[in-house]
């Protein structure tokens, strides 16, 4: 299949990525994931070895938009929930095993 991955024409199959990424150890994965075989990897990481470009030339949507093309299972992390802000006196009685007065 013909994918454009930083302004690139690229001819991916599933079995070219599969090869390509054969052998390849996963990084520790922090957003966007795509899972190649039995192992999960980073988006970015995927792109560069498929491609053999550095990772700042391409997007991650990119490749997201390409590997679901192909038929790969892409996971796209949510942002953590927005926590309430915690006061100095809050903190230090949590610390402290204390309640905390509101």
């Amino acid at each position: 299949m013909r994918c454009v991955i930083a302004r690139f024409p690229f001819d991916l199959t599933k079995s070219g990525v599969l090869e390509s990424m054969k052998g390849v150890k996963p990084e520790e994965v922090s957003g966007a994931s795509v899972i190649v075989g039995r192992r999960t990897y980073p988006v970015k990481q995927v792109g560069q070895v498929v491609t053999r470009q550095d990772p700042r030339d391409f997007s991650a949507g990119e490749v997201l938009r390409a590997m679901t093309q192909l038929g790969f299972t892409c996971r796209v992390s949510q942002p953590a929930a927005p926590t309430r802000p915690v006061s100095a006196l809050q903190e230090a009685s949590a610390l402290l095993g204390a309640p905390a007065a509101e």
